[in-house]
């Protein structure tokens, strides 16, 4: 046995040892010992995409195929228990004898399901023991690793992968027509190869060590991330829970404020690709508490951009007003800084904005508070402005700033942004900060502490959660999007996006904008949103799409023309 292939068998017996002692909760334990006792179903063919009415939504069927197109297992309805299927054998590697390259073998993506679902249930161990062979070289981790749904980042080791795997799928499909019936014999002979040392490995130590390391960070992030519910996978079990729930947790984004004309921040027509002319090297620098605090013409010069509208609010922020009066919110958190929340009628003690909001803003110097309203007119005008306690000192040190009264009740004054950027040539203190004596709105700027409000909540609200909706978020700025982490296993999480969030194990995505997804599932409570957009809503047909299980695409039917 070769170096590199001994570090592979140390690295899979390290890796049992480090990554199969990862601490799992009761319940995850519990749910592996449950599956290890279970038997499979029968197999069923595969069901097209169909839409899905109210009365027909539990009746769907799906099928998983696992390794050389062989349908293994399938479940047969909604609330049929969610296992792992045991693979028929181990992976299997060929090597086309005429060219030297190796064949891996394709996957699906219900294959790579599975394989994460069968880490999560069985540990570590049961799992390389399932799906490696005794013998293996190198490309086996690296199957591994993308089999889990990874991929490999280092361009100097994929550029080694691809010299001797055969990447042209013509070929590959040449080498399986022509080995009809000698697979079993091309296996057992690069087996024998493999322990006979007669070829080596195929890639390095080097390469073998790195592998063994993305290997554990895969296994890692998956033990490490929840498990989707079995039971909970379909539009009628939401509003089961919705109905039965007393204490949800709501968790929104800016997706929830994009019908009212509010872009939101990371898609192709958001906020931050608006604001490439301003020619950052990152658009998020406009949000950044350091750069606010050297120049804050820079926020100040696209502010008006996310000023908020008065007094509107959205279906969706009216559907989780609904909640409220239904006595089953727990606790609205936002992303959002818009305080349209408030708009909608949300208790403050049932609001927590993660990020701050405009409703009001202080002064970096003196933290002077005032309603956030006193400076729109400021923002408007992309101006600057000034605390009003502040002002004197600022003017000692900026004599020749051109300032206007925006405020005579709160002798708030401003000067123009565009000042600002040659503010420094005027000062007669060098050390001083162009921020000096600003009114900066208390939104969360990078670099800042979220609200107390924030870590106090959510520390009892995780406890006490009994359904999790996120809610127009792509969840990715920390640590609100580590709220799905942090709930008990058992809580149901639910997704309402446009996009899918791939990162997160949601139990239910429904795809759409948000205020068709929550008119279609108030419809199917029988509920009202007190909106005034209502009635519109509720006469509206909508499709409901399945992509696949547990996801559902939520959109208007389309009128006959």
């Amino acid at each position: 046995m070769t170096e590199g292939e001994q570090l592979i068998m140390n690295g899979k017996r390290s890796a049992s040892t480090d990554i199969d002692n990862f601490p799992l909760s009761s319940l995850q334990r519990s749910s592996q010992s449950q599956a290890q006792t279970q038997s499979h179903s029968e197999s069923e063919s595969q069901q097209p995409i169909k839409k899905l009415k109210t009365e027909d939504i539990e009746e769907t069927q799906v099928s998983v195929n696992h390794g050389n197109d062989e349908t293994i297992d399938t479940c047969k309805r909604f609330r049929d228990v969610l296992k792992p299927i045991m693979p028929i054998l181990p992976i299997k590697i060929y090597q086309d004898q005429l060219t030297k390259k190796y064949i891996l073998p394709k996957f699906e993506r219900g294959d790579m399901l599975n394989a994460r679902l069968f880490l999560k249930f069985y540990g570590l161990r049961k799992f390389l023991d399932s799906y490696l062979p005794e013998q293996l070289n190198t490309l086996y981790l690296y199957h591994i690793i993308k089999l889990l749904g990874f991929e490999i980042n280092d361009s100097f080791l994929l550029t080694s992968i691809y010299k001797v795997i055969e990447t042209d799928n013509s070929k590959i499909e040449q080498f399986f027509e022509e080995n009809k019936g000698k697979l079993d014999e091309n296996y057992e002979r690069l087996l024998r190869n493999i322990a006979d040392n007669e070829s080596g490995d195929p890639l390095g130590k080097k390469h073998a060590v790195r592998l063994v390391k993305d290997l554990q960070k895969a296994v890692n992030k998956i033990l490490c991330t929840r498990i989707r519910l079995s039971n909970f996978s379909s539009p009628m079990d939401f509003v089961n829970r919705l109905k039965e729930a007393k204490n949800i947790l709501v968790l929104t984004g800016a997706g929830v404020s994009t019908s009212l004309g509010i872009p939101d921040f990371r898609s192709s027509e958001g906020f931050y690709s608006k604001i490439k002319y301003l020619g950052l090297d990152d658009p998020q620098d406009v949000f950044n508490f350091d750069i606010f605090m050297q120049d804050p013409s820079v926020f100040y010069n696209i502010a008006h951009l996310v000023l908020p509208p008065d007094n509107i609010c959205s279906p969706l922020h009216s559907f989780i007003k609904m909640l409220q009066d239904k006595g089953k919110l727990l606790r609205s958190y936002t992303q959002n800084i818009d305080n349209l929340e408030s708009y909608a009628g949300i208790k403050p003690e049932k609001l927590v904005q993660c990020h701050g909001s405009f409703a009001t803003a202080s002064c970096v110097t003196c933290h002077w508070q005032l309603p956030g309203e006193k400076i729109f007119n400021s923002i408007r005008k992309m101006e600057l402005p000034l605390c009003p306690y502040c002002y004197p000192k600022r003017k000692e040190y900026f004599p020749t700033e051109v300032v206007t009264e925006t405020d005579s009740s709160e002798k708030i004054f401003s000067i123009p942004s565009q000042f600002d950027s040659d503010m420094g040539r005027f000062s007669t203190f060098s050390y001083v900060q162009k921020s000096c004596g600003v009114l900066k709105p208390d939104i969360t700027f990078f670099g800042e502490a979220l609200p107390s409000k924030f870590h106090k909540t959510i520390r009892k609200d995780i406890l006490e959660c009994d359904l999790l909706i996120c809610i127009g978020t792509s969840l990715k700025v920390a640590p609100v999007s580590e709220i799905v982490n942090m709930l008990p296993a058992h809580v149901p999480q639910v997704l309402i996006n446009k996009d899918p969030v791939k990162h997160a194990e949601f139990d239910i995505s429904f795809l759409g904008l948000c205020d068709d997804v929550v008119a279609y599932i108030t419809e199917l409570c029988g509920w009202d949103i007190p909106h005034k957009s209502w009635p519109t809503l509720k006469n509206t047909k909508f499709n409901c799409i399945e992509n696949d299980k547990g996801v559902y695409a939520i959109a208007p039917e389309e009128t006959p023309k």
